[in-house]
């Protein structure tokens, strides 16, 4: 392998483990409350249950998660070389809204589009850094059709990619 290759590697490598344990730190009070920080593919992944985030059908964010989310931003704020990307992951129960939500669809994403706000109001970040996307029940971490399935598959996430360019 390429000398060059193998040293944007190995600093891609260490951006995303120190970026791992800022975070982990930043939201030590979070652990075990809903909110998981793990290292996976070369990204940190922030993980929120929708109890800590949501209550059942909303995108409003509760003040406990709004709290989290602040903590998150302020530590994401200075890490200019980073792309954030929010995912809003719902369940396999049909929702049937007749408002601004009509299913799982729209819920995905008013939860990411709302968590998206609030990093952005509370924070230095740049728009240009985050996007938002909602994946409905697409991507369930769980296959079964249990009530404990359906609950972990409730969730937003905060998928952050270190940018590490060949200077």
């Amino acid at each position: 392998m390429d000398k060059e290759l193998e040293s944007i590697i190995f600093r891609k490598d260490s951006a995303v483990k120190s970026l791992k344990q800022r975070i982990a730190d930043a939201l030590l009070g979070f652990k075990n409350n809903g909110l998981t920080v793990e290292q996976r593919n070369g990204k940190v992944y922030v993980s929120v249950e929708e109890k800590l985030l949501f209550q059942s059908g909303s995108w409003a964010v509760d003040p406990k998660g709004q709290e989290a989310l602040k903590k998150l931003a302020k530590v994401l704020e200075s890490q200019s070389e980073i792309s954030i990307m929010v995912e809003g992951h719902t369940d396999n129960v049909p929702l049937n809204g007749s408002s601004q939500v009509k299913d799982n669809w729209d819920l995905s994403v008013m939860r990411a589009t709302a968590i998206t706000k609030i990093l952005l109001s509370n924070s230095k970040l740049k728009p240009s850094q985050v996007s938002s996307a909602g994946r409905s029940e697409y991507l369930p971490l769980e296959k079964g059709n249990t009530p404990e399935a359906r609950q972990k598959n409730r969730r937003s996430e905060i998928i952050l990619t270190p940018i590490v360019t060949g200077k």
